[in-house]
């Protein structure tokens, strides 16, 4: 019997041992996922493709884009909210699912405060005011000029009811008084394509997606919708300053974990996120896209998110906007 209890020791103790090994086990010890609450392919993969690489390198394991789209990101942000809190399911979100989706949709399933651990603010990006060269206007105040002259008939594209797009363009005739009919699509290369072609004459589009047409002559841009303008544009001026004081719209990038992720891991990600947004060949990168580089602590990415949601609520509830 004696025996019999002194193996059983044995047994249990062995077993302590490991599991204490196992809970010692530095993080992060395997594959991470970055949810991208957007489907593979557009123009928020040019900032998380190269954010998972350096994140991969800085932690040693392997980050991957997860991308899950659809009904206006909240796919994503609800698989992420309802992951397993243990630092290896991260989220990219933006501005429309942070600040934009709680007052557009008449319901989600996630709070885009209680439903998320933040981490960092990390980057922001103006959009271009687009025309198609056909459109006689070469400035914001021309712009204006004609919308008001046809009163609602000039229509704009966006990349879709709630985007980032639409709300700097539900911003601007909010603070005009100018009006112009939305003409939504389901993402933004359907958008710039029917511009392109001449059948909408107005795009709010990302830099990324837009340079290349801009520099062959097919788009025009007038204006930049942040409060500075973009290295790669210096003569596009912004439309605070051509038009419109006060005016400031951009689409931002944070980075997220499920609720009640352990605080020594949300400071690890924010670390090496801080240490990756000040490298000069990362940094470089993003401007070259119109992204600009940020990052902050979680408090102020909480403060943030706050913030911008009160402000994009007023703009939403002002406009009577509904997701379609």
């Amino acid at each position: 019997m004696d025996r019999y209890i002194f193996r059983l020791f044995l047994i249990l103790f062995a077993a302590c041992q490991i599991t204490q090994a196992i809970a010692a086990d530095p993080y992060p010890n395997r594959l991470i996922k970055l949810v991208l609450p957007y489907p593979a392919g557009g123009g928020t993969d040019t900032f998380a493709r190269p954010l998972a690489l350096q994140l991969t390198a800085r932690l040693g394991q392997t980050v991957v884009v997860d991308n899950r789209g659809g009904a206006g990101g909240s796919i994503g942000m609800e698989f992420v909210a309802r992951a397993p809190a243990d630092g290896y399911t991260l989220l990219l979100a933006l501005t429309p699912q942070l600040a934009v989706n709680g007052a557009l949709y008449e319901k989600i399933p996630y709070d885009p405060i209680k439903s998320f651990s933040p981490i960092s603010l990390i980057a922001e990006a103006p959009y271009l005011l687009l025309v198609n060269p056909a459109l006689p206007v070469t400035t914001t105040k021309e712009l204006l000029a004609l919308a008001k002259a046809e009163n609602g008939k000039l229509t704009y594209a966006s990349s879709g009811s709630g985007s980032g797009a639409h709300m700097a363009a539900e911003l601007l005739i909010g603070m005009t008084g100018i009006p112009m009919t939305h003409v939504p699509y389901k993402g933004g290369g359907p958008a710039l394509s029917d511009v392109l072609a001449g059948h909408v004459k107005v795009l709010f589009a990302p830099a990324v997606s837009s340079m290349q047409h801009i520099q062959s002559g097919r788009l025009r841009a007038i204006a930049i919708t942040g409060d500075r303008r973009l290295s790669s544009l210096p003569n596009v001026p912004t439309i605070a300053e051509a038009a419109v004081p006060g005016y400031d719209s951009t689409v931002w990038y944070a980075v997220l974990a499920p609720p009640n992720t352990p605080r020594e891991i949300v400071n690890r990600i924010n670390t090496e996120l801080l240490q990756i947004l000040k490298d000069p060949a990362f940094k470089s990168m993003m401007n070259v896209n119109g992204i600009e580089p940020l990052g902050t602590t979680p408090e102020a990415l909480n403060s943030h998110i706050n913030k911008e949601i009160s402000k994009w609520s007023k703009v939403i509830k002002n406009a009577g906007l509904k997701a379609e």
